[in-house]
């Protein structure tokens, strides 16, 4: 375990000290400040502290990248400041300069439930990817594949070989048991939503838990499988008499889980303002809680899945059109700058219903090519400046994160602090979507990023992909070195000061 001492109490005095702490939490990669006078702060002071790789302001918070070890740094700080640390939700309300639209709004509420989850989704995109190794690549050292003593062959005659499930009973033992978390992470997801809901919201968190179950359980008909049930006339059905109701299930939906847990943290604290304490234990939960579920199987959950329909739809259309190479272009060049708002989160919820609606997402791609094209331009800020010791012990650690898909260290610590690597990975990036889009790289699932992004990648796009991972790393590496040489954007630095 790394001491962080020294570096907090240092923290700690360029901040302005502890009296000019108004409130203090920690992301995943950040120490985040509401400041009483954020003049106070020394900006460049702290920037030359050991462990810090960059600040910036976002929202009226300050916000201090430190890596993913940023935990054992906030328990160091905690411990030399004296400060008790603060919920995300009170940082936020406690930045006053945070003046957000409806749309804002809605967005970063979008991000803030889905953050949470993050960690299970990188879980299981990582079993996903490994299993899709394993049953889904086949492999010509292993052999032509054979059944009831027939040789197979693809579409073309040439022939189809084996994959490592096809040829070891072990490997097959694990890649069922592994679908175990891997359905428990995606088809459940909805349980993991409303949990998150009730927990922004501050109100009972079981009862989103309660609510997720009812979403998904077994005695439901699959998501997976309603759209063949439909169409054959064979959906069961609640029968209440004068009237029936579908068994449909919402495994891997995400609007219809979303309003849901809306629905639900909207009664309980309309029930808790009307109801006696003294009585609330008992008919608080069970006035909040069924009309929910009610709520969700009659109303919410069928325009949810509409709307989740709709706008996966439009975005399939914008990935698979005429226009696709546009659209790959755009977004990726696009995404870094949505990572410093904060509001990239919201691309999980489209990707995970591009992969219930369509099998495989198209976004995904792109952002594990985002991620190592900003790894790529802070290795070329390394290459040029490697005789420098602590710039090396800033670029390093934070290539090698965004390689592996976590781009803030990257991008707060090196490429938006000089400017022109991050225009060039921004550059690369937009390229590598290009060709993502044209040629119709798609993932299995999400989770999954940078380099071993490709785990998530469909098998038949891996030349493909492998090729965009090129541009990823090339272009930027390449147009860095050019614009430091040609002095390109050298004197500026962006100020994001962000109100999302």
């Amino acid at each position: 375990m790394s001491d962080f001492k020294q570096d907090a109490k240092s923290l700690l005095d360029d901040i302005g000290g502890k009296e000019n702490i108004h409130a203090v939490t920690h992301c995943a990669t950040r120490m985040r400040f509401v400041l009483n006078d954020p003049k106070q702060a020394d900006v460049k002071a702290i920037e030359e502290i050991p462990s810090v790789k960059g600040t910036f302001t976002q929202s009226g918070q300050f916000q201090v990248i430190i890596g993913n070890k940023v935990a054992d740094f906030y328990n160091d700080f905690e411990a030399v400041s004296g400060v008790s640390g603060t919920s995300k939700e009170a940082v936020k309300a406690a930045a006053a300069d945070q003046q957000q639209n409806w749309l804002q709004k809605a967005m970063t509420f979008l991000a803030e439930v889905f953050a949470p989850i993050i960690p299970a989704i990188i879980v299981g995109g990582l079993i996903l990817g490994f299993r899709n190794v394993l049953e889904g690549v086949p492999m010509e050292f292993l052999g032509q594949k054979i059944i009831d003593g027939v040789a197979q062959t693809m579409g073309d005659g040439t022939p189809q070989y084996n994959t490592i499930v096809d040829v070891s009973s072990f490997w097959a033992g694990v890649n069922s048991f592994l679908w175990l978390p891997g359905e428990a992470i995606f088809h459940f997801l909805p349980v993991g939503i409303t949990w998150s809901v009730t927990r922004k919201m501050g109100t009972t968190q079981i009862l989103g838990i309660v609510l997720g179950i009812t979403l998904v359980s077994p005695q439901l008909l699959n998501a997976y499988a309603a759209p063949d049930a439909i169409l054959a006339g064979e959906v069961p059905q609640w029968d209440f008499g004068f009237f029936q109701l579908d068994m449909i299930g919402y495994q891997a939906q995400v609007l219809p889980a979303m309003f849901a847990g809306l629905s639900l943290a909207w009664l309980e604290k309309f029930w808790r303002k009307y109801i006696p304490e003294m009585i609330s234990m008992i008919f608080v939960p069970f006035l909040s809680l069924v009309p929910a579920i009610i709520l969700a199987h009659t109303v919410l959950g069928p325009i949810g899945w509409t709307v989740g329909t709709w706008i996966s739809s439009v975005v399939y259309a914008g990935l698979t059109g005429p226009v696709s190479w546009l659209f790959g272009l755009i977004f990726g060049a696009l995404y870094s700058p949505l990572v410093i708002t904060g509001l990239h989160h919201m691309t999980n919820a489209i990707d995970t219903q591009l992969v219930a609606d369509f099998g495989g997402t198209g976004l995904w791609p792109m952002i594990a090519l985002s991620n190592i094209a900003q790894a790529s331009a802070v290795m070329a800020i390394w290459w040029t400046t490697r005789q420098d010791e602590k710039e090396s012990q800033i670029t390093i650690p934070s290539a090698v994160s965004a390689y592996l898909g976590v781009t803030e260290p990257a991008m707060f610590g090196v490429t938006i602090k000089y400017v022109y690597p991050f225009i060039a990975a921004l550059i690369g990036s937009g390229l590598a979507g290009l060709l993502s889009t044209t040629v119709g790289i798609t993932a299995n699932s999400i989770g999954v990023g940078g380099l071993p992004g490709i785990l998530a990648i469909q098998f038949q796009y891996w030349g493909w992909f492998l090729l965009a991972m090129a541009i990823a790393i090339v272009v930027p590496f390449a147009l860095t070195i050019v614009f430091k040489k040609t002095g390109f954007l050298a004197n500026n630095k962006i100020d994001f000061n962000i109100k999302f």
